[in-house]
């Protein structure tokens, strides 16, 4: 006897680690919260490119996110030419190639803005995407500070613009010739100390995520996620001995101002005399040149009613000596945005969502392609964990966005005279479709409807068809009989209410009927 032939194996859908679904209440919101960023970047003078998610591998250079990984924190491939590529990481990257290209052709300074997707090859975990969106703007052209307190600024702005009032967020700026200028008083100058610099910029730059007695860990010997040794992973030190990490920790540390501001940012000392204290860390060049600049940064931003003084208590901006910034490639200041709000998540416990942005100075990116110095600052959103943010604290709705009207088939020999509705609605500049599922149940029309979260939809049978006055059709509100399905029947206004959920109107009457629902609801597609 011939044996049965296998049943084929089906295949299971799964998503990778890393990556998430988006559905339409999320497109809507992320839509709604990129045109306003927009808004707020093109009033300050920037313009839109586009660069694609690909880049020649070598393009990305050395400053790579993760440097543990097998292929450098990046998804790389080989061209059919044997050329390496790979998805790009961050906007800046592809920016710096970009301006290099068309160097002769753009205005300089060159002001830009951009928004899209960005690739990770790390670890996934908990609120640590493989793939996340990013909206960046960057002036290439200009060594001024002008430039980076603008950023500063911006960055403020765009958190207004998008809901968060002043004292539930604060823009901290630091320099990074600051920090330079302490790592050479300790011997970590030159390039042999590469290295060892770049890890301590990453220690410091998880000050957020760990205390101060883990962050040592990370600055001398080394650290065991699990607590212990043995336990969990290893994160390799950078080997300081105890007096180079007492320092480092005193001239990054917030407390290391005396008086610091309050959460919201009030109180506390001036910008101008942060960085009076922090010139006091270490006596060399670097140190002082990071100084500087911040004084003229501290300056603007007084000017412009953003930093901190004593007739502005609620300041927006705060030269923060904790900020450092993780990647290699910045070269003087760098800042981020923070959110002070707290909330709670689903399971009732305190979520803090700390730092939802920041960027800095990059004079060396761009000069790459060159041969020349190009100076060149940026600012980079994170949309993803801005838009989770935002959404939690209820400034960004969770509703889908208001589908189409639906035109139901009451008959489906009459599918014509239904597509001819369709038609109507829409060159009205009325979003619509017809049904296109079995006609055979009007009440399963009604439920997709109603999953599609249509605000009304169209019925005509024959009866409507053939009336005696003309052709007329049934409009139902499909968001006022919701509401009506919550009421008690027996209160006045539900009779009232429920007579105006479902009219019968003249079929040349459709487009008014139609109008007069999206009006009462308050929809605008546009």
């Amino acid at each position: 006897m011939a044996e049965k032939p296998k049943k084929p194996q089906k295949l299971r859908a799964r998503l990778p680690r890393g990556l998430t679904d988006r559905g339409p209440a999320e497109i809507a919101a992320t839509r709604a919260m990129v045109e306003t960023i927009r808004e707020v970047y093109e009033r300050y003078g920037f313009e839109p490119v586009e660069t694609p998610a690909f880049e020649y591998t070598d393009a990305l250079g050395k400053f790579l996110p993760d440097q543990d990984r097998p292929n450098e924190g990046v998804f790389s491939l080989q061209d059919d030419d044997e050329q390496w590529i790979s998805l790009r990481y961050d906007l800046t990257a592809p920016l710096a190639r970009y301006v290099a290209e068309n160097f002769d052709a753009l205005p300089k300074p060159y002001r830009s803005y951009r928004f899209g997707w960005v690739f990770r090859n790390e670890k996934p975990g908990p609120g640590r995407f493989r793939q996340f969106m990013q909206f960046d703007a960057d002036t290439v052209g200009s060594g001024s500070p002008a430039a980076d307190a603008e950023m500063c600024m911006m960055a403020a702005d765009t958190m207004e613009a998008l809901g968060i009032p002043r004292g539930s967020y604060v823009v901290k700026v630091n320099n990074r010739k600051v920090l330079d200028g302490v790592l050479e008083a300790i011997g970590l100058g030159g390039d042999e100390n590469a290295g060892r610099r770049l890890t301590v910029l990453r220690a410091i730059d998880k000050s957020d995520k760990f205390p101060p007695e883990e962050i040592k860990k990370l600055l001398g010997p080394g650290r065991w996620d699990g607590g212990e040794e043995g336990k969990g992973d290893f994160t390799k030190g950078a080997m300081l001995g105890d007096d180079q990490i007492e320092l480092i920790l005193r001239a990054t540390s917030p407390s290391f101002i005396a008086g610091r501001f309050n959460a919201d940012g009030s109180g506390g000392v001036s910008n101008a005399d942060t960085v009076e204290l922090l010139r006091s860390t270490a006596d060399n060049e670097t140190l002082k040149q990071g100084c500087d600049e911040l004084s003229v940064i501290s300056d603007l931003l007084d000017s412009g009613g953003y930093g901190a003084t004593s007739t502005n208590p609620n300041v927006r901006v705060v030269i923060d000596p904790s900020v450092v910034r993780g990647l290699e490639y910045y070269t003087g200041p760098v800042y981020e945005v923070e959110l002070l709000l707290e909330t709670k998540d689903e399971k009732g416990r305190p979520v803090r969502f700390g730092s939802v942005g920041g960027g800095g100075r990059y004079d060396g990116l761009v000069s790459r392609f060159r041969g020349e110095p190009v100076p060149a600052t940026g600012f980079s959103i994170g949309v993803s964990r801005l838009q989770a943010a935002l959404t939690m604290i209820g400034k960004l709705g969770t509703r889908p966005a208001t589908g189409p009207v639906v035109v139901t088939v009451f008959d489906r020999e009459r599918l014509a005279d239904y597509q001819k509705m369709v038609s109507q609605l829409r060159a009205e500049d009325i979003r619509a479709e017809l049904y296109l599922g079995n006609p055979k149940n009007m009440g399963n029309q009604l439920k997709y409807a109603d999953k599609r979260n249509s605000p009304c939809v169209i019925i005509q049978g024959s009866d409507e068809k053939n009336d005696p006055d003309g052709p007329q059709v049934i409009v139902k509100d499909l968001i006022l009989g919701a509401e009506l399905a919550a009421l008690d029947k027996d209160r006045d206004d539900y009779l009232q209410r429920q007579a105006d959920a479902q009219r019968k109107v003249p079929q040349l009457g459709m487009i008014d009927e139609v109008r007069r629902i999206l009006a009462r609801h308050d929809i605008d597609w546009n």
